[in-house]
């Protein structure tokens, strides 16, 4: 690799990771405390809807982002909203202290609903929204599909939640599911494209982790970990010890979208960003983009 083609990769690179985002639970606030100093001034920092919090953990952790100089988008899991009220309270605590512009709207993992809402598409129609004062509204995309959702299912409540934003004037971003692999995320970017979809898109990528951590991860959320991919992504199967890094993955990435503007590559029209899922290590996932961006990985 010649010197000005590296000079052009680490552009990409670093274009690429412009404006990435950030995901934490309501536990981790203490967490953005330790890392608030290597995060830039206004990144994103999703905060989960996890079955074993309660709307305080919830509400304090997107005050804390707010109050950090941070911005929040809280998750909102449809299926454990036990009644209309509860997702109104949620919205009037966040609009309080003016967190409730953007967040993500996802199904959750109850397999049958808590109480009104079966699904994200039913909260987005449901109208509250934007009643509260919600402008940009998050789905969910599945780049290497879902363990427990049709491929068809998926690319169909895609398109519909993206209609009906669009009806309701609300903004719509598409955070994936993480990956190891580039060539099935690049694919399924060119089909959301194919399909008249511009929204952003955030690809999910796992910040560095443990090797069985994220192992573990994967086989939870159906993600692809054969040898070859992540062999890809820099770590083997056959040794689990020690930790592992995205920045192949994101190397990876960033050279298919350049190529695509040169014309040699997928149709990967529009902006395209990275979401980093932490597992549980902000710090850690915030201080490798600190030195990523700097050169030092």
């Amino acid at each position: 690799m010649t010197k000005s083609t590296q000079t052009i990769n680490r552009a990409a690179s670093l274009d690429l990771m412009k404006d990435f985002s950030l995901e934490m639970t309501g536990k981790d606030v203490p967490a953005l405390v330790q890392a608030r100093t290597l995060i830039p001034a206004g990144t994103r920092i999703n905060v989960t809807f996890l079955g074993n919090e309660d709307l305080e953990m919830r509400v304090a952790a997107a005050r804390s982002a707010r109050e950090m100089g941070f911005v929040p988008v809280p998750h909102i899991s449809a299926r454990r909203l036990k009644s209309k009220q509860v997702l109104q309270e949620f919205l009037g605590r966040l609009q309080e202290f003016a967190a409730v512009e953007h967040v993500l709207a996802v199904g959750g993992d109850p397999a049958h609903p808590e109480g009104p809402y079966n699904d994200s598409l039913a909260l987005i129609r449901s109208g509250l929204l934007q009643e509260f004062g919600v402008r940009e509204v998050g789905i969910g995309g599945y780049p290497e599909g879902h363990p427990d959702i049709p491929d068809e299912t998926l690319w169909r409540a895609l398109e519909e939640k993206y209609a009906a934003l669009r009806e309701q004037g609300l903004d719509t971003v598409i955070f994936t599911q993480f990956a190891f692999d580039t060539d099935p995320v690049a694919e399924w970017i060119e089909a959301v494209r194919a399909k008249g979809i511009s929204a952003p898109i955030r690809v999910g990528t796992p910040g560095p982790a443990g090797i069985k951590r994220l192992l573990g991860f994967a086989r939870r959320f159906g993600v692809g970990a054969n040898a070859m991919i992540v062999k890809k992504y820099g770590f083997s199967l056959t040794n689990l010890v020690g930790t592992a890094g995205p920045d192949n993955f994101v190397n990876d990435l960033a050279a298919v979208l350049a190529d695509h503007s040169t014309g040699q590559g997928p149709g990967l029209r529009g902006q395209v960003g990275l979401h980093f899922y932490t597992f549980g290590g902000l710090t850690e996932t915030a201080d490798w983009a600190r030195r990523f961006m700097a050169g030092q990985e």
